[in-house]
């Protein structure tokens, strides 16, 4: 039997998604929380792997297990034994041709700053921070340049293992409410460190310290170490991920609701 859950997470106190030999990754959490559950070993399979202090509202897994067990107690079971910071929204039983990652149609990011003077208290962690008056529509125009299916390797990580820098963005829009500018992207698949590397090339622009066409000019050098670096993960949330209606995977009830976390 295969199930799916969906989990959303504050990544402030972790490593990441991806267990790791040391202690501290939200894949570890989550797969030990589910091994209570069903009394044996969980390995778990997720739609996107986040990173160290990169946040969650809409994160998609699935497992396979023989154990039976009510999806009610999937759910509150595998909270009680989950961190605070972390929780499971919901689950259900998904066809066997399902996989949390390969069966991805699109997903969707969301990267919020906090354009004020005065750092972020309340928001510690939640959302990035720049000091310097930033102009969304600057950053708006240089974004189209993005759109569409490139060669982004000017804006994926060193270490990013994936086979093609080849991305299809179908979308990347920013906008202002009061003191945050927020931008959202979406995208059959991301690099590593994609997000915050566009962010980093956005940020030059909206501050006036690069032309609105650096950011053409970045996409087509290929070369990351000519592209701005890599932008804060405090501001970064998944938010949505799509898959084929086939599957009947729930959609996310409020996910513009990220917008002034």
């Amino acid at each position: 039997m295969k199930i799916a859950l969906g989990i959303e997470y504050c990544g402030t106190q972790y490593c990441g998604w991806q267990r790791q030999e040391i202690p501290g990754s939200i894949q570890e959490n989550v797969e030990d929380a589910l091994s209570k559950i069903a009394d044996q070993q969980i390995k778990i399979y997720c739609a996107g792997r986040t990173d160290t202090g990169v946040h969650a509202l809409h994160q998609v897994i699935h497992f396979e297990t023989e154990v039976e067990r009510k999806m009610y107690s999937w759910i509150v079971g595998t909270n009680v034994n989950l961190p605070d910071d972390i929780s499971v929204l919901w689950a259900k039983v998904v066809e066997d041709d399902f996989h949390a990652r390969f069966s991805v149609t699109m997903r969707t990011y969301r990267y919020i700053i906090l354009n004020r003077r005065s750092r972020p208290g309340l928001q510690t962690g939640k959302v990035s921070w720049e000091c310097q008056p930033l102009d969304e529509n600057r950053m708006q125009l240089a974004a189209e340049s993005l759109i569409g299916e490139h060669d982004f390797t000017s804006f994926r990580a060193v270490a990013c293992q994936a086979n093609s820098p080849i991305r299809d963005v179908r979308s990347l829009e920013l906008s202002r409410i009061d003191d945050y500018v927020v931008l959202e992207i979406k995208a059959n698949a991301f690099l590593h460190h994609m997000v915050r590397n566009i962010v980093g090339v956005l940020l030059e622009i909206g501050s006036g310290q690069a032309d609105i066409s650096w950011a053409a000019e970045v996409l087509a050098l290929k070369d990351r170490t000519k592209s701005a670096k890599t932008a804060a993960p405090d501001g970064l949330y998944l938010t949505m991920i799509q898959y084929p209606e086939k599957y009947g995977i729930p959609m996310p009830v409020h996910p513009q609701c990220s917008s002034l976390l």
